[in-house]
């Protein structure tokens, strides 16, 4: 029931916010599942994300996409094959080398899939044409229930790139993620192909609705790292000292962040499920008018829009 009253939060707020920060709107960006935050710095609102999470018609995909699959002109999801939007990515990068525009493509995913063999592919392809892709690993300690040292033979994801360089970096820190990015993605504009960036973070609950998140770590080391390392109590910190904002500012602030969170919620609920005619719609570009078949032979409907 939204995650157990959670309402499907999960963490790792800086990889997104500074990373976005880097780059610029017109780069690509291609994810894994946990979509939510770039759909959001993209430029969705949340009204229209969380219908999508709650597969209602106000959503941004037509609640078509769900959880995973969210896309704006320059986000290419929202990916939910295991380690497959990686490949993806090296291709979405090779294009813009093809076509010279002077943007990159960041390709995530976490470190359960940077075990995947299809990682590995993109990489030496990736070298091989000297494509601007920021293959950035989100190591948050666990593949779902597994923890990193149990995955991987080498858990140091960035060095794993063998002919393409690597750097690890506070995935928790925002400024430093934004500096991070901004100055690899410089880098890479330059012509001198990817590069493997590990983004260390973590997650707070379970990877899933079925994972309680607790029996494969202690309470304790979620509390100690929500104490001492949380990205958004850290930036507020940082605001305060460097005097751009008063505590009070920022509680107002996070007032207002929650009533905009709220209504978004409540538009969620309240949003109607799509109708029978939506499941004809918006599979093909240029198709309008024309007669898509069901899902058996007698079944048919007309593409709109």
């Amino acid at each position: 029931k939204q995650w157990y009253q959670r309402r499907v939060r999960g963490g790792q707020e800086a990889v997104c916010v500074g990373m976005e920060a880097g780059i610029t709107p017109t780069d690509s960006i291609i994810t894994a599942y946990r979509d939510h935050g770039w759909a959001y710095t993209r430029g969705l609102s949340p009204h229209s994300i969380l219908a999508e999470l709650t597969g209602r018609s106000g959503g941004c995909q037509k609640g078509k996409g769900g959880s995973m699959h969210m896309y704006t002109e320059t986000l290419f999801g929202g990916n939910g094959i295991v380690g497959a939007q990686v490949p993806v990515g090296a291709g979405i990068a090779f294009g813009h080398k093809f076509k010279g525009d002077g943007k990159v493509c960041i390709a995530l995913y976490g470190d359960g899939a940077a075990n995947q063999g299809q990682v590995f592919e993109a990489y030496n392809l990736a070298a091989l044409f000297k494509v601007p892709c920021l293959f950035t690993c989100e190591n948050n300690h666990y593949g779902m229930g597994t923890s990193a040292e149990r995955a991987a033979a080498n858990p140091n994801y960035y060095t794993r790139g063998d002919a393409v360089p690597g750097i690890k970096m506070d995935g928790m820190n925002i400024l430093a993620v934004r500096e991070f990015t901004r100055a690899v993605t410089d880098w890479m504009r330059a012509g001198n192909g990817p590069v493997v960036a590990e983004v260390e973070t973590y997650r707070y609950y379970g990877h899933s609705m079925s994972d309680p998140g607790t029996s494969y770590r202690t309470r304790d080391e979620v509390q100690e790292v929500r104490k001492t390392k949380d990205p958004i109590t850290m930036v507020k910190a940082m605001m305060i000292e460097a005097e751009l904002a008063t505590e009070a500012e920022l509680k107002e602030l996070d007032g207002e962040c929650r009533k905009i969170i709220d209504d978004a919620t409540k538009f969620a609920r309240e949003s109607p499920e799509l109708e029978t005619h939506e499941m004809f719609n918006t599979i093909y570009t240029d198709m309008d008018g024309s007669r898509i078949r069901g899902s058996d032979s007698m079944t048919y409907g007309i593409h709109s829009p």
